[in-house]
């Protein structure tokens, strides 16, 4: 290391501090969306809990826009546990997401600690 300019370094350890703010920045707008997909995924299992204990001969309805369209139950079981494996899958993707952003801002960390614990005092 010592062969390489003030300059070089200089541009290097920017390079890696840069990496790890955005790796650290990525990291919390994932574990953001991991939760809100959470939230989501908690209100369709809710929303299915309540729609299997209602009666059979009772009518369903959906929201559509400013208006409410009849469903047949079939059909809003199975829109509903569409979403929800959609869901499942999102937060399998973001949680690969997440781990390896927060590699990324360790290596980062641990570079920037080896840089400084082998720079000359």
């Amino acid at each position: 290391m010592a062969t390489l300019s003030d300059e070089t370094l200089r541009k290097i350890l920017v390079q890696i501090q840069q990496t790890a703010v955005q790796s650290q920045r990525a990291l919390n707008i994932s574990k953001q969306q991991i939760a809100a997909k959470e939230r989501e995924r908690r209100i369709l299992q809710l929303t299915i809990e309540e729609i299997t204990s209602l009666q059979e001969d009772v009518n369903l309805y959906k929201g559509v826009g400013k208006m409410f369209m009849m469903v047949p139950r079939p059909v809003m079981e199975k829109e509903l546990k569409a979403e929800e494996k959609e869901l499942t899958e999102d937060i399998k993707t973001l949680e690969k997401k997440t781990k390896y952003l927060e590699k990324q801002f360790n290596d980062a960390q641990a570079q920037l600690r080896d840089i400084f614990q082998s720079a000359p005092s």
